[in-house]
């Protein structure tokens, strides 16, 4: 009851910062039990936590996917569909547009966030940079399933050389 009547007494400005915080707060937590629980520090036990966060991503993709699409018209272009990503998308989740969207026109793009913000908490220290993959599985996946969902199938990686900035690599895969 409380939560209930905090959260209406909240702006639209001030929930919107609420969710998001929460969503952060949510983020770390996935990240973290992922870690903790898994007995094998090496690559194989990484690679396998990095794929079960990249698989929660992809179905939360799915379903962004399914729900924001359905405001839109069809999209015929995968530009068109990447900007999508970029404005809508980014929006929905992290209330902010991605800062650039590239591409080398044969079906590979690099979107980049200048202040990604499941990164800023962390851009205090270069001893943090090794950590980040780890925080960008998730939304590599969100990526991919919003593309799935969309009808384009892809491949997608992070990488990052400066906190908090991060770029997205989206390759299409043809059929």
């Amino acid at each position: 009851m409380r939560a209930r009547s905090a959260g209406r007494s909240l702006g639209a400005g001030g929930r919107r910062m609420a969710d998001a915080v929460l969503f952060e707060f949510l983020h770390t937590e996935m990240v973290a039990e992922l870690w903790a629980h898994d007995p094998d520090s090496g690559p194989g036990g990484q690679n396998m936590s990095l794929s079960v966060l990249e698989g929660m991503g992809f179905r939360v993709g799915q379903a962004l996917g399914e729900r924001l699409s359905r405001e839109t018209l069809a999209y015929r272009e995968e530009l068109d569909i990447l900007k999508f990503l970029c404005k809508d998308l980014w929006m929905a989740v992290f209330q902010k547009q991605m800062d650039s969207l590239r591409t080398n026109h044969q079906g590979t793009y690099v979107l980049q966030d200048n202040s990604f913000p499941l990164l800023i908490r962390m851009a205090s220290g270069l001893q943090y940079l090794e950590e980040a993959p780890k925080f960008l599985a998730f939304t590599c996946g969100l990526l991919r399933g919003t593309l799935c969902t969309l009808g384009v199938k892809s491949l997608v990686t992070a990488s990052v050389a400066a906190l908090p900035a991060c770029k997205f690599q989206v390759v299409i895969q043809k059929s």
